[in-house]
C-alpha cells in the first residue's frame, strides 16, 4: 500500500483532523457484540463485524469530509498483542496475521468513503495489560521487544503511523516510540489519566511527557490525552509549560466517573455531547497546538459532530 504522495501529519500542519469515539464502548453497548477481554479484533474475521465496523466509520469519515478535515483512521488492535491474544486463542503467526488484516481493512474504508481526503492509517497498540491499571511495568527495554512486533506488522503492512493509546506509565510508553523510531514510523504517545489529572501511576502529565521526550532518540510525533473527563484534568493545563505545545490530540470520555467506576458498569454512561463540545472549546484555548478532535469510552458520532460544531461556533 503505497502513497504517490506524502500525506501530512497533524502536527504538520494547522489542518483539523478528526479521529473516531468510544470504538469498543459502541461495539459492546450500541452494537451488543460479545467481547471477551474487551477485545474487537476477532470480530475482523467475520462478516458481521466487519459491517458493523463500516458502519460505524461511515459517518465519521463524513463528518471529517464536512468540516474539510483530515481523518486519522484506526486500525482494530488495541488489544491485538500476544497477552491479550494468547487469553483469547490465538498464537503469533495468527497475531501478525490479524494486524495485517486490520490495516488491510482500513485501507479498504479509506479507498470507500475517503476519496480526496487527508486520511491517515494509523496503526492502534494498547497496553499490555490493563488500561486502567498499571499493575507490572516493563523497562523500556521490555516494551520495545514486546511492542515491537507489532510495530514491525504495521511498519510492513504500509500504516501512515503508529498510535499507543491509553498508556499509563513512561517506560512502556518509551518502548513503543523506540520501535517505532527504528522502523522509521510516526508515533503518537496517548497517555490515559485519572480523576486527578495524573496518571494512574502518580506521575503529572508533564513529566511524563518529558520524560519519554528525553528517553527517545526519535521523540515522538505528537501526545495525546485520551479516556480521562475534561474536567480531571483541565485545570493542570492552566500552569501551562513548554510540555503543553507537545500535545496535539484529546479523546476524552463522555463520563466523568472514574476508571473503577466504569469497569464496573453495565450501563453506558455516554454523557452530554454538547457539553463535551464546550469542553474541548475550552481546552484549544489551553492547548495551542491541539487539532486533533476524537472521543473515547461512551462516546459516538454524536460527539464528534458536536465538538466540530462548537470548535466553529468559536
Amino acid at each position: 500500500m503505497t502513497h504517490s504522495k506524502r500525506q501530512e501529519m497533524p502536527h504538520q500542519t494547522d489542518q483539523m483532523f478528526l479521529t473516531d469515539a468510544g470504538f469498543e464502548t459502541s461495539m459492546l453497548f450500541h452494537k451488543g457484540f460479545d467481547m471477551p477481554h474487551f477485545a474487537f479484533f476477532p470480530m475482523l474475521r467475520t462478516a458481521d463485524g466487519r459491517a458493523a465496523m463500516k458502519e460505524y466509520f461511515a459517518p465519521f469519515m463524513e463528518t471529517a469530509r464536512q468540516n474539510d478535515a483530515g481523518f486519522i483512521l484506526d486500525t482494530n488492535t488495541w488489544r491485538a498483542n500476544p497477552d491479550w491474544a494468547t487469553l483469547l486463542g490465538y498464537d503469533a503467526d495468527d497475531l501478525a496475521a490479524i494486524n495485517r488484516e486490520a490495516v488491510a481493512f482500513a485501507g479498504d474504508l479509506r479507498t470507500e468513503f475517503g476519496a480526496g481526503m487527508n486520511v491517515l492509517i494509523n496503526g492502534v497498540i494498547g497496553p499490555r495489560g490493563d488500561g486502567y491499571n498499571p499493575a507490572e511495568i516493563m523497562t523500556a527495554e521490555q516494551a520495545e521487544d514486546y511492542h515491537g512486533v507489532q510495530v514491525g506488522t504495521f511498519a510492513d503492512s504500509g500504516a501512515d503511523m503508529v498510535s499507543a493509546l491509553t498508556m499509563t506509565n513512561v517506560p512502556e510508553a518509551v518502548g513503543v516510540a523506540r520501535a517505532a523510531g527504528d522502523r522509521g514510523l510516526a508515533c503518537v504517545i496517548s497517555f490515559t489519566l485519572e480523576t486527578d489529572g495524573r496518571l494512574p501511576t502518580g506521575q503529572t502529565l508533564a513529566e511524563a511527557i518529558a520524560g519519554v521526550d528525553a528517553a527517545c532518540l526519535k521523540k515522538p510525533a505528537y501526545y495525546m490525552v485520551n479516556c480521562v473527563h475534561p474536567d480531571h484534568f483541565g485545570d493542570l493545563l492552566e500552569l501551562g509549560g513548554d510540555w503543553i505545545h507537545r500535545i496535539h490530540g484529546l479523546r476524552a470520555n463522555a463520563s466523568r466517573m472514574s476508571h473503577a467506576e466504569l469497569d464496573e458498569c453495565d450501563v453506558l454512561d455516554d454523557g452530554n455531547p454538547q457539553e463535551l463540545g464546550q469542553q474541548y472549546v475550552s481546552l484549544t484555548q489551553l492547548l495551542p497546538n491541539l487539532n486533533v478532535f476524537g472521543g473515547c469510552c461512551g462516546t459516538d458520532h454524536r460527539h464528534v459532530a458536536q465538538i466540530c460544531d462548537a470548535l466553529h461556533a468559536a
